[in-house]
């Protein structure tokens, strides 16, 4: 229960961060949200979860978060190169990464990092054998082990944190 709580602070005050109003109305209305959020979202989290592991796996995802925008700055950098080239420079294709994660919601976050990378995109995922089959715009390496190495590794470790 205490958890449901936490999260239904946090969930109101990133709407109040980001609306920025302290408003009679703005505050009740993000309650509602916030509620509505907790209360929909909370099947999601890890069985494990508990009270005790919270400070660490914030600390964690705080960590993961200026990782992620700078491996998304990267990514733009090298897509707009890509699409900017006369030669248009891309060998793109489907590859399979070996994922180490074995909770449904830090897979599900990875193949959403790896989804919202630009020049990437998570295209489906094999609970049974681990794997997730990314679609990829410059293939580099055919082998799993490779392509497991440059698309995903960046992320896994931190997220394995957060949510395991």
């Amino acid at each position: 229960m205490r958890a449901k709580i936490v999260i239904f602070c946090v969930s109101l005050l990133i709407w109040l961060g980001l609306t920025w109003s302290l408003a009679p109305v703005s505050v009740a209305v993000g309650a509602v949200v916030a509620l509505l959020a907790t209360f929909l979202t909370w099947d999601m989290f890890n069985p494990r979860f508990s009270m005790q592991h919270f400070p660490t796996r914030t600390f964690w995802f705080l960590v993961y978060i200026p990782m992620f925008f700078w491996e998304c700055f990267k990514a733009n950098l090298d897509v707009a190169y890509r699409v900017s080239h006369p030669t248009v420079p891309i060998h793109p294709g489907i590859v399979k990464v070996k994922t180490l994660l074995k909770s449904d919601l830090g897979i599900t976050f990875l193949a959403n990092s790896i989804t919202l990378t630009p020049g990437t995109l998570s295209v489906d995922v094999d609970r049974d054998e681990g794997y997730i089959y990314v679609h990829w715009i410059e293939v580099k390496h055919k082998d799993p082990e490779g392509a497991t190495r440059d698309i995903i590794r960046r992320f896994e470790p931190i997220i394995r944190r957060i949510f395991e």
